[in-house]
Protein backbone atom coordinates (compact mmCIF):
# COMPACT_ATOMS: atom_id res chain seq x y z
CA UNK A 1 0.00 0.00 0.00
CA UNK A 2 2.84 2.37 0.79
CA UNK A 3 4.34 1.68 -2.66
CA UNK A 4 1.02 2.54 -4.34
CA UNK A 5 0.79 5.74 -2.26
CA UNK A 6 4.34 6.72 -3.23
CA UNK A 7 3.61 6.11 -6.93
CA UNK A 8 0.46 8.18 -6.73
CA UNK A 9 2.34 10.93 -4.97
CA UNK A 10 5.05 10.87 -7.64
CA UNK A 11 2.47 11.07 -10.43
CA UNK A 12 0.71 13.94 -8.69
CA UNK A 13 3.95 15.86 -8.23
CA UNK A 14 4.91 15.30 -11.87
CA UNK A 15 1.52 16.57 -13.01
CA UNK A 16 1.80 19.61 -10.78
CA UNK A 17 5.35 20.23 -11.98
CA UNK A 18 4.05 20.26 -15.55
CA UNK A 19 1.29 22.63 -14.42
CA UNK A 20 3.97 24.81 -12.80
CA UNK A 21 5.77 25.00 -16.12
CA UNK A 22 2.57 26.02 -17.88
CA UNK A 23 1.83 28.70 -15.27
CA UNK A 24 5.40 29.99 -15.59
CA UNK A 25 5.06 30.14 -19.36
CA UNK A 26 1.70 31.88 -19.06
CA UNK A 27 3.20 34.40 -16.64
CA UNK A 28 6.14 35.01 -18.97
CA UNK A 29 3.81 35.76 -21.88
CA UNK A 30 1.41 37.99 -19.97
CA UNK A 31 4.14 39.98 -18.24
CA UNK A 32 5.81 40.40 -21.63
CA UNK A 33 2.49 41.62 -23.04
CA UNK A 34 2.28 44.17 -20.25
CA UNK A 35 5.85 45.38 -20.79
CA UNK A 36 5.31 45.58 -24.56
CA UNK A 37 2.63 48.21 -23.88
CA UNK A 38 5.41 50.46 -22.59
CA UNK A 39 7.70 49.61 -25.53
CA UNK A 40 5.48 48.87 -28.54
CA UNK A 41 2.94 46.11 -29.30
CA UNK A 42 5.09 44.63 -32.09
CA UNK A 43 7.75 43.73 -29.48
CA UNK A 44 5.58 41.12 -27.76
CA UNK A 45 7.21 37.66 -27.88
CA UNK A 46 4.67 35.79 -30.01
CA UNK A 47 4.63 38.56 -32.61
CA UNK A 48 8.41 38.92 -32.61
CA UNK A 49 9.14 35.20 -32.72
CA UNK A 50 6.45 34.62 -35.32
CA UNK A 51 7.82 37.40 -37.50
CA UNK A 52 11.35 36.08 -37.16
CA UNK A 53 10.13 32.59 -38.06
CA UNK A 54 8.49 33.96 -41.21
CA UNK A 55 11.68 35.82 -42.13
CA UNK A 56 13.82 32.70 -41.74
CA UNK A 57 11.47 30.19 -43.35
CA UNK A 58 12.85 28.86 -46.67
CA UNK A 59 11.07 30.16 -49.76
CA UNK A 60 9.80 26.71 -50.72
CA UNK A 61 8.21 26.21 -47.31
CA UNK A 62 6.54 29.63 -47.46
CA UNK A 63 5.16 28.85 -50.89
CA UNK A 64 3.86 25.50 -49.62
CA UNK A 65 2.22 27.18 -46.62
CA UNK A 66 0.42 29.67 -48.85
CA UNK A 67 -0.77 26.89 -51.18
CA UNK A 68 -1.85 24.66 -48.31
CA UNK A 69 -3.32 27.07 -45.77
CA UNK A 70 -4.04 30.12 -47.92
CA UNK A 71 -4.82 33.22 -45.89
CA UNK A 72 -4.90 31.09 -42.73
CA UNK A 73 -1.13 30.55 -42.81
CA UNK A 74 -0.61 33.17 -40.05
CA UNK A 75 -3.12 31.43 -37.78
CA UNK A 76 -1.39 28.09 -38.35
CA UNK A 77 1.97 29.67 -37.47
CA UNK A 78 0.59 31.23 -34.30
CA UNK A 79 -0.95 27.92 -33.26
CA UNK A 80 2.38 26.24 -33.92
CA UNK A 81 4.16 28.76 -31.68
CA UNK A 82 1.62 28.24 -28.89
CA UNK A 83 1.93 24.44 -29.11
CA UNK A 84 5.73 24.68 -29.07
CA UNK A 85 5.68 26.99 -26.05
CA UNK A 86 3.25 24.66 -24.27
CA UNK A 87 5.47 21.63 -24.78
CA UNK A 88 8.53 23.64 -23.75
CA UNK A 89 6.76 24.84 -20.59
CA UNK A 90 5.76 21.30 -19.60
CA UNK A 91 9.32 20.07 -20.19
CA UNK A 92 10.97 22.78 -18.06
CA UNK A 93 8.42 22.16 -15.32
CA UNK A 94 9.35 18.48 -15.14
CA UNK A 95 13.03 19.37 -15.33
CA UNK A 96 12.68 21.85 -12.47
CA UNK A 97 11.12 19.14 -10.24
CA UNK A 98 14.40 17.24 -10.39
CA UNK A 99 16.81 20.14 -10.91
CA UNK A 100 15.08 23.19 -9.55
CA UNK A 101 17.61 25.83 -10.52
CA UNK A 102 18.39 24.35 -13.92
CA UNK A 103 14.72 24.08 -14.85
CA UNK A 104 13.99 27.61 -13.72
CA UNK A 105 16.99 28.92 -15.59
CA UNK A 106 15.75 27.12 -18.72
CA UNK A 107 12.82 29.54 -18.80
CA UNK A 108 15.37 32.23 -19.60
CA UNK A 109 15.88 30.46 -22.93
CA UNK A 110 12.42 31.78 -23.76
CA UNK A 111 13.66 35.29 -23.03
CA UNK A 112 16.81 34.84 -25.09
CA UNK A 113 14.88 33.58 -28.14
CA UNK A 114 12.25 36.32 -27.86
CA UNK A 115 14.84 39.04 -27.33
CA UNK A 116 16.94 37.90 -30.29
CA UNK A 117 13.85 37.70 -32.49
CA UNK A 118 12.60 41.14 -31.47
CA UNK A 119 15.87 43.03 -31.96
CA UNK A 120 16.62 41.30 -35.27
CA UNK A 121 13.31 42.19 -36.94
CA UNK A 122 13.53 44.65 -39.85
CA UNK A 123 11.30 47.12 -38.00
CA UNK A 124 13.21 46.85 -34.70
CA UNK A 125 13.77 50.09 -32.84
CA UNK A 126 16.73 48.68 -30.90
CA UNK A 127 17.44 46.76 -27.70
CA UNK A 128 14.28 48.03 -26.03
CA UNK A 129 12.30 45.72 -28.32
CA UNK A 130 13.87 42.82 -26.44
CA UNK A 131 12.75 44.01 -23.01
CA UNK A 132 9.27 42.42 -23.05
CA UNK A 133 10.68 38.94 -23.70
CA UNK A 134 13.51 39.43 -21.22
CA UNK A 135 11.35 40.74 -18.36
CA UNK A 136 8.68 38.13 -19.05
CA UNK A 137 11.23 35.31 -18.93
CA UNK A 138 12.63 36.51 -15.60
CA UNK A 139 9.11 36.61 -14.14
CA UNK A 140 8.43 33.11 -15.43
CA UNK A 141 11.71 31.75 -14.07
CA UNK A 142 11.08 33.18 -10.61
CA UNK A 143 7.54 31.83 -10.54
CA UNK A 144 8.66 28.36 -11.58
CA UNK A 145 11.33 28.36 -8.87
CA UNK A 146 8.73 29.30 -6.23
CA UNK A 147 6.10 26.79 -7.38
CA UNK A 148 8.49 23.85 -7.65
CA UNK A 149 9.80 24.77 -4.20
CA UNK A 150 6.37 23.93 -2.81
CA UNK A 151 6.63 20.51 -4.45
CA UNK A 152 10.09 19.71 -3.19
CA UNK A 153 9.94 21.03 0.39
CA UNK A 154 7.80 18.86 2.66
CA UNK A 155 5.50 20.63 5.09
CA UNK A 156 5.62 19.56 8.73
CA UNK A 157 2.63 19.05 10.97
CA UNK A 158 3.25 19.23 14.72
CA UNK A 159 6.93 18.63 14.10
CA UNK A 160 6.30 15.62 11.86
CA UNK A 161 6.79 15.45 8.11
CA UNK A 162 3.61 15.37 6.04
CA UNK A 163 3.57 11.95 4.36
CA UNK A 164 2.51 13.53 1.08
CA UNK A 165 6.05 14.86 0.82
CA UNK A 166 5.08 18.34 -0.40
CA UNK A 167 3.31 21.51 0.66
CA UNK A 168 -0.18 21.13 -0.81
CA UNK A 169 -1.64 24.25 0.70
CA UNK A 170 1.37 26.42 -0.16
CA UNK A 171 1.36 25.19 -3.76
CA UNK A 172 -2.35 25.82 -4.26
CA UNK A 173 -2.10 29.34 -2.84
CA UNK A 174 0.95 30.20 -4.93
CA UNK A 175 -0.47 28.67 -8.13
CA UNK A 176 -3.85 30.38 -7.73
CA UNK A 177 -2.24 33.75 -7.01
CA UNK A 178 0.10 33.35 -9.98
CA UNK A 179 -2.73 32.48 -12.35
CA UNK A 180 -4.79 35.46 -11.18
CA UNK A 181 -1.89 37.90 -11.35
CA UNK A 182 -0.86 36.66 -14.80
CA UNK A 183 -4.38 36.95 -16.12
CA UNK A 184 -4.62 40.50 -14.80
CA UNK A 185 -1.25 41.44 -16.29
CA UNK A 186 -2.30 40.08 -19.67
CA UNK A 187 -5.61 41.91 -19.55
CA UNK A 188 -3.96 45.22 -18.68
CA UNK A 189 -1.31 44.69 -21.35
CA UNK A 190 -3.88 43.98 -24.04
CA UNK A 191 -5.95 46.97 -22.98
CA UNK A 192 -2.95 49.30 -23.13
CA UNK A 193 -1.80 47.90 -26.46
CA UNK A 194 -5.33 48.23 -27.75
CA UNK A 195 -5.30 51.99 -27.23
CA UNK A 196 -3.03 52.60 -30.20
CA UNK A 197 -5.28 50.36 -32.29
CA UNK A 198 -8.29 52.35 -31.14
CA UNK A 199 -6.60 55.58 -32.20
CA UNK A 200 -5.92 54.04 -35.61
CA UNK A 201 -9.52 52.91 -35.99
CA UNK A 202 -10.76 56.36 -35.00
CA UNK A 203 -8.44 58.02 -37.53
CA UNK A 204 -9.76 55.78 -40.30
CA UNK A 205 -13.38 56.39 -39.29
CA UNK A 206 -12.75 60.13 -39.58
CA UNK A 207 -11.50 59.96 -43.16
CA UNK A 208 -13.68 61.40 -45.88
CA UNK A 209 -12.21 60.71 -49.29
CA UNK A 210 -12.50 63.74 -51.57
CA UNK A 211 -13.78 63.51 -55.11
CA UNK A 212 -10.94 62.57 -57.46
CA UNK A 213 -9.57 65.19 -59.81
CA UNK A 214 -9.28 62.42 -62.40
CA UNK A 215 -12.16 59.97 -61.90
CA UNK A 216 -12.15 56.44 -63.26
CA UNK A 217 -14.13 55.73 -66.38
CA UNK A 218 -17.37 53.84 -65.72
CA UNK A 219 -17.07 50.08 -65.93
CA UNK A 220 -18.67 49.01 -69.23
CA UNK A 221 -22.08 47.42 -68.84
CA UNK A 222 -20.86 44.36 -70.71
CA UNK A 223 -17.79 43.78 -68.51
CA UNK A 224 -19.66 41.35 -66.23
CA UNK A 225 -21.37 38.40 -67.98
CA UNK A 226 -24.46 37.10 -66.26
CA UNK A 227 -23.16 33.61 -65.64
CA UNK A 228 -23.54 31.86 -62.31
CA UNK A 229 -20.20 30.92 -60.80
CA UNK A 230 -18.01 33.50 -62.52
CA UNK A 231 -15.99 35.90 -60.37
CA UNK A 232 -17.49 39.29 -59.72
CA UNK A 233 -15.74 41.91 -61.83
CA UNK A 234 -15.15 44.05 -58.74
CA UNK A 235 -13.93 42.13 -55.73
CA UNK A 236 -15.58 43.25 -52.45
CA UNK A 237 -13.06 44.53 -49.92
CA UNK A 238 -13.88 41.76 -47.46
CA UNK A 239 -13.15 39.12 -50.12
CA UNK A 240 -9.93 40.63 -51.46
CA UNK A 241 -7.01 38.24 -51.13
CA UNK A 242 -4.33 38.80 -48.52
CA UNK A 243 -0.77 37.50 -48.85
CA UNK A 244 1.89 39.19 -46.68
CA UNK A 245 4.31 38.44 -43.86
CA UNK A 246 2.60 40.48 -41.14
CA UNK A 247 1.71 38.11 -38.28
CA UNK A 248 -0.48 40.86 -36.83
CA UNK A 249 -2.09 43.40 -39.15
CA UNK A 250 -0.54 46.82 -38.41
CA UNK A 251 -2.98 49.40 -37.06
CA UNK A 252 -1.49 52.75 -38.03
CA UNK A 253 -2.87 56.09 -36.85
CA UNK A 254 -3.32 58.27 -39.93
CA UNK A 255 -2.86 61.39 -37.79
CA UNK A 256 0.72 60.48 -36.90
CA UNK A 257 1.66 58.66 -40.12
CA UNK A 258 4.36 60.20 -42.30
CA UNK A 259 5.91 59.26 -45.65
CA UNK A 260 9.48 60.19 -46.53
CA UNK A 261 10.97 60.25 -50.04
CA UNK A 262 14.77 60.31 -50.19
CA UNK A 263 17.82 58.62 -51.69
CA UNK A 264 19.88 58.57 -54.84
CA UNK A 265 18.92 61.13 -57.47
CA UNK A 266 16.59 62.97 -55.08
CA UNK A 267 17.36 66.71 -55.25
CA UNK A 268 15.39 67.41 -52.08
CA UNK A 269 13.90 65.07 -49.51
CA UNK A 270 10.15 65.23 -49.16
CA UNK A 271 7.86 64.31 -46.29
CA UNK A 272 4.09 64.00 -46.44
CA UNK A 273 1.36 63.53 -43.87
CA UNK A 274 -1.84 61.68 -44.65
CA UNK A 275 -3.69 64.97 -44.91
CA UNK A 276 -1.05 66.28 -47.31
CA UNK A 277 -1.86 63.44 -49.68
CA UNK A 278 -5.62 63.91 -49.28
CA UNK A 279 -5.21 67.57 -50.24
CA UNK A 280 -3.45 66.74 -53.51
CA UNK A 281 -5.21 66.09 -56.83
CA UNK A 282 -6.28 62.45 -56.64
CA UNK A 283 -6.66 59.91 -59.41
CA UNK A 284 -9.20 57.09 -59.41
CA UNK A 285 -8.48 53.95 -61.43
CA UNK A 286 -9.72 50.41 -62.02
CA UNK A 287 -6.75 48.11 -61.36
CA UNK A 288 -6.49 44.35 -60.95
CA UNK A 289 -3.85 43.11 -58.51
CA UNK A 290 -2.23 39.68 -58.58
CA UNK A 291 0.11 37.92 -56.16
CA UNK A 292 3.21 36.14 -57.46
CA UNK A 293 2.28 33.21 -55.18
CA UNK A 294 -0.82 32.60 -57.27
CA UNK A 295 -0.69 29.09 -58.73
CA UNK A 296 -2.19 28.43 -62.17
CA UNK A 297 -5.93 28.79 -61.64
CA UNK A 298 -5.36 30.14 -58.11
CA UNK A 299 -7.40 32.62 -56.05
CA UNK A 300 -4.81 35.30 -55.26
CA UNK A 301 -6.06 37.89 -57.70
CA UNK A 302 -8.69 40.57 -57.26
CA UNK A 303 -10.01 43.76 -58.78
CA UNK A 304 -10.85 47.07 -57.13
CA UNK A 305 -11.41 50.75 -57.85
CA UNK A 306 -8.52 52.60 -56.21
CA UNK A 307 -8.13 56.27 -55.39
CA UNK A 308 -4.81 57.88 -54.57
CA UNK A 309 -1.93 60.13 -55.54
CA UNK A 310 0.03 59.56 -58.72
CA UNK A 311 3.43 58.34 -57.53
CA UNK A 312 5.34 59.70 -60.52
CA UNK A 313 4.24 63.23 -59.61
CA UNK A 314 5.73 62.92 -56.12
CA UNK A 315 9.00 61.57 -57.51
CA UNK A 316 9.23 64.40 -60.01
CA UNK A 317 8.72 66.94 -57.23
CA UNK A 318 11.66 65.34 -55.44
CA UNK A 319 13.74 65.77 -58.59
CA UNK A 320 13.81 62.11 -59.57
CA UNK A 321 14.37 61.16 -63.21
CA UNK A 322 13.93 57.68 -64.68
CA UNK A 323 17.07 55.93 -65.98
CA UNK A 324 15.94 56.50 -69.58
CA UNK A 325 16.30 60.24 -68.91
CA UNK A 326 19.58 60.12 -67.10
CA UNK A 327 18.35 59.38 -63.59
CA UNK A 328 20.85 57.79 -61.23
CA UNK A 329 18.40 55.46 -59.47
CA UNK A 330 16.75 52.50 -61.16
CA UNK A 331 15.01 51.03 -58.09
CA UNK A 332 12.49 52.28 -55.56
CA UNK A 333 12.69 50.63 -52.16
CA UNK A 334 9.31 50.94 -50.46
CA UNK A 335 9.38 50.26 -46.71
CA UNK A 336 6.39 49.28 -44.63
CA UNK A 337 5.84 50.11 -40.97
CA UNK A 338 6.56 46.44 -40.19
CA UNK A 339 9.95 46.59 -41.89
CA UNK A 340 8.97 44.88 -45.15
CA UNK A 341 10.91 46.11 -48.20
CA UNK A 342 9.75 45.91 -51.82
CA UNK A 343 11.84 46.88 -54.83
CA UNK A 344 10.18 48.48 -57.86
CA UNK A 345 11.76 49.62 -61.15
CA UNK A 346 11.80 53.42 -61.33
CA UNK A 347 11.23 53.22 -65.08
CA UNK A 348 7.94 51.37 -64.66
CA UNK A 349 6.63 53.86 -62.12
CA UNK A 350 7.46 56.85 -64.33
CA UNK A 351 6.56 55.49 -67.80
CA UNK A 352 3.03 56.93 -67.75
CA UNK A 353 1.10 54.07 -66.18
CA UNK A 354 -1.18 54.78 -63.22
CA UNK A 355 1.24 53.88 -60.42
CA UNK A 356 -0.11 55.39 -57.23
CA UNK A 357 -0.04 55.70 -53.49
CA UNK A 358 -3.55 54.45 -52.84
CA UNK A 359 -5.69 55.98 -50.07
CA UNK A 360 -9.02 54.37 -50.89
CA UNK A 361 -10.44 51.11 -52.19
CA UNK A 362 -13.88 50.61 -53.68
CA UNK A 363 -15.16 53.92 -52.36
CA UNK A 364 -13.87 53.76 -48.79
CA UNK A 365 -10.57 54.35 -46.99
CA UNK A 366 -8.24 51.38 -47.30
CA UNK A 367 -9.15 48.57 -44.89
CA UNK A 368 -6.36 47.91 -42.38
CA UNK A 369 -5.73 44.50 -43.88
CA UNK A 370 -5.25 46.10 -47.28
CA UNK A 371 -2.75 48.71 -46.12
CA UNK A 372 -4.42 51.64 -44.35
CA UNK A 373 -3.49 54.42 -44.28
CA UNK A 374 -1.51 54.24 -47.55
CA UNK A 375 -0.32 51.51 -49.87
CA UNK A 376 1.60 51.54 -53.12
CA UNK A 377 0.51 49.79 -56.31
CA UNK A 378 1.86 49.66 -59.85
CA UNK A 379 -0.31 48.17 -62.62
CA UNK A 380 1.33 45.31 -64.48
CA UNK A 381 3.71 44.17 -61.72
CA UNK A 382 3.25 41.40 -59.20
CA UNK A 383 2.51 42.62 -55.70
CA UNK A 384 5.83 41.59 -54.17
CA UNK A 385 7.65 44.20 -56.29
CA UNK A 386 5.00 46.90 -56.35
CA UNK A 387 2.20 46.76 -53.79
CA UNK A 388 3.77 47.77 -50.46
CA UNK A 389 1.09 47.96 -47.77
CA UNK A 390 1.37 50.28 -44.74
CA UNK A 391 4.11 52.17 -46.60
CA UNK A 392 6.07 54.82 -44.71
CA UNK A 393 9.33 55.28 -46.63
CA UNK A 394 10.44 55.50 -50.26
CA UNK A 395 14.15 55.32 -50.95
CA UNK A 396 15.64 55.76 -54.40
CA UNK A 397 18.55 53.38 -55.02
CA UNK A 398 19.81 50.85 -57.57
CA UNK A 399 19.29 47.13 -58.07
CA UNK A 400 23.05 46.66 -57.77
CA UNK A 401 23.16 48.37 -54.37
CA UNK A 402 20.19 46.81 -52.60
CA UNK A 403 18.16 43.59 -52.64
CA UNK A 404 14.65 43.85 -51.23
CA UNK A 405 13.11 41.32 -48.85
CA UNK A 406 11.85 38.81 -51.42
CA UNK A 407 14.85 39.13 -53.71
CA UNK A 408 17.03 37.97 -50.82
CA UNK A 409 14.80 34.90 -50.74
CA UNK A 410 15.31 33.81 -54.35
CA UNK A 411 12.54 35.74 -56.07
CA UNK A 412 13.27 37.75 -59.20
CA UNK A 413 14.21 41.44 -59.00
CA UNK A 414 11.72 42.42 -61.69
CA UNK A 415 8.38 40.69 -62.11
CA UNK A 416 5.90 41.81 -64.78
CA UNK A 417 2.64 39.91 -64.50
CA UNK A 418 2.40 36.95 -66.85
CA UNK A 419 -0.52 36.40 -69.20
CA UNK A 420 -2.89 34.03 -67.41
CA UNK A 421 -6.45 32.74 -67.52
CA UNK A 422 -8.70 30.75 -65.22
CA UNK A 423 -11.86 28.67 -65.49
CA UNK A 424 -14.28 29.73 -62.75
CA UNK A 425 -17.19 27.53 -63.79
CA UNK A 426 -17.74 24.63 -63.98
CA UNK A 427 -15.67 23.75 -60.92
CA UNK A 428 -13.25 20.82 -60.91
CA UNK A 429 -15.06 17.46 -60.63
CA UNK A 430 -18.43 19.09 -61.27
CA UNK A 431 -21.20 16.90 -62.70
CA UNK A 432 -23.20 19.02 -65.14
CA UNK A 433 -25.99 17.56 -67.19
CA UNK A 434 -25.58 16.93 -70.91
CA UNK A 435 -26.53 19.82 -73.16
CA UNK A 436 -25.31 23.40 -73.26
CA UNK A 437 -23.00 24.09 -70.34
CA UNK A 438 -21.70 27.62 -69.91
CA UNK A 439 -17.94 27.64 -69.32
CA UNK A 440 -16.75 30.99 -67.96
CA UNK A 441 -13.86 32.62 -66.21
CA UNK A 442 -11.33 35.44 -66.20
CA UNK A 443 -8.10 36.28 -68.00
CA UNK A 444 -5.49 38.90 -67.17
CA UNK A 445 -2.34 40.52 -68.49
CA UNK A 446 -2.31 43.84 -66.66
CA UNK A 447 -1.00 46.81 -68.61
CA UNK A 448 -1.18 44.80 -71.85
CA UNK A 449 -4.83 43.78 -71.86
CA UNK A 450 -6.49 40.60 -73.16
CA UNK A 451 -7.28 40.23 -76.86
CA UNK A 452 -8.36 36.60 -77.10
CA UNK A 453 -9.37 33.63 -74.95
CA UNK A 454 -9.65 30.09 -76.30
CA UNK A 455 -11.16 26.88 -74.93
CA UNK A 456 -10.22 23.29 -75.70
CA UNK A 457 -12.32 20.25 -74.83
CA UNK A 458 -10.16 17.17 -74.25
CA UNK A 459 -7.64 17.05 -77.13
CA UNK A 460 -9.89 18.83 -79.59
CA UNK A 461 -9.21 22.06 -81.45
CA UNK A 462 -8.97 25.44 -79.74
CA UNK A 463 -12.17 27.43 -80.08
CA UNK A 464 -12.61 31.15 -79.32
CA UNK A 465 -14.52 32.17 -76.23
CA UNK A 466 -16.73 35.22 -76.17
CA UNK A 467 -14.98 38.12 -74.46
CA UNK A 468 -16.78 40.52 -72.17
CA UNK A 469 -16.05 44.19 -72.66
CA UNK A 470 -12.63 45.26 -71.42
CA UNK A 471 -12.66 48.05 -68.86
CA UNK A 472 -8.98 49.00 -69.30
CA UNK A 473 -5.73 47.22 -70.09
CA UNK A 474 -5.01 47.25 -66.33
CA UNK A 475 -8.03 45.09 -65.47
CA UNK A 476 -8.83 41.45 -65.87
CA UNK A 477 -11.31 40.42 -68.56
CA UNK A 478 -14.23 38.04 -68.25
CA UNK A 479 -15.07 35.45 -70.90
CA UNK A 480 -17.73 32.80 -71.64
CA UNK A 481 -18.04 29.75 -73.86
CA UNK A 482 -21.27 27.76 -74.49
CA UNK A 483 -20.13 24.13 -74.54
CA UNK A 484 -22.25 21.39 -76.08
CA UNK A 485 -21.51 18.85 -73.39
CA UNK A 486 -21.80 15.13 -74.07
CA UNK A 487 -21.91 12.38 -71.42
CA UNK A 488 -18.63 11.18 -69.98
CA UNK A 489 -15.47 12.58 -68.44
CA UNK A 490 -13.98 15.65 -70.11
CA UNK A 491 -11.04 17.99 -69.59
CA UNK A 492 -11.61 21.69 -70.24
CA UNK A 493 -8.53 23.85 -70.85
CA UNK A 494 -8.20 27.60 -71.31
CA UNK A 495 -5.51 29.88 -72.69
CA UNK A 496 -5.35 33.63 -73.35
CA UNK A 497 -3.59 35.98 -75.74
CA UNK A 498 -2.62 39.45 -74.53
CA UNK A 499 -2.68 42.81 -76.26
CA UNK A 500 0.85 42.38 -77.63
CA UNK A 501 -0.14 39.18 -79.44
CA UNK A 502 1.65 36.87 -77.00
CA UNK A 503 -0.27 33.68 -76.24
CA UNK A 504 -0.12 32.21 -72.77
CA UNK A 505 2.50 29.48 -72.62
CA UNK A 506 1.63 25.84 -71.99
CA UNK A 507 4.88 25.31 -70.06
CA UNK A 508 4.18 24.75 -66.38
CA UNK A 509 6.43 26.57 -63.95
CA UNK A 510 6.24 27.08 -60.21
CA UNK A 511 5.63 30.45 -58.64
CA UNK A 512 9.31 30.96 -57.78
CA UNK A 513 11.10 33.02 -59.04
CA UNK A 514 8.75 35.25 -61.06
CA UNK A 515 5.27 33.75 -61.12
CA UNK A 516 3.60 30.55 -62.25
CA UNK A 517 2.84 29.77 -65.88
CA UNK A 518 0.83 27.12 -67.73
CA UNK A 519 -2.70 26.45 -68.90
CA UNK A 520 -5.52 26.02 -66.40
CA UNK A 521 -7.76 23.01 -66.85
CA UNK A 522 -10.60 21.30 -65.00
CA UNK A 523 -11.96 17.78 -65.25
CA UNK A 524 -15.74 17.34 -65.19
CA UNK A 525 -18.12 14.41 -65.60
CA UNK A 526 -21.18 15.05 -67.71
CA UNK A 527 -24.23 13.00 -66.67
Amino acid sequence: MRTVRINRTALTRNALAALSGLLAGFAALTVAELVSAAVRPEASPVTAVGGAAIDRTPTGVKDWAIRTFGENDKIVLQLGIVVTLTLFAVAVGLLALRHRRTGSAAVLVFGAVGTAAAVSRPDSTGFTDGLPSLVGAVAGAVLLYVLVGRLTRPRTLAGEEDESGWDRRGFLIAATAAAAASTAAGAVGRALNGRSAQDAVASRDAVRLPAPASPAKPIPAGAQPRVRGISSFTTPNDDFYRVDTALVVPKVDANTWRLRIHGKGVRRDLEFSYQDLLNRPLIEREITLCCVSNEVGGPYIGHARWIGVRLADLLKEAGVKPPSRGGGADQIIARSVDGMTLGTPVEDVMDGRDAMLALGMNGEPLPFVNGFPVRMLVPGLYGYVSACKWIEDIELTTFDDYDAYWVKRDWAREAPIKTQSRIDTPKPFARPEAGTVMVAGVAWAQHRGIEKVEIRVDDGPWKPAQLAEQATVDTWRQWTYPWKATPGSHTLTVRATDGTGETQTEKRTKTVPDGASGWHSVVVTVD
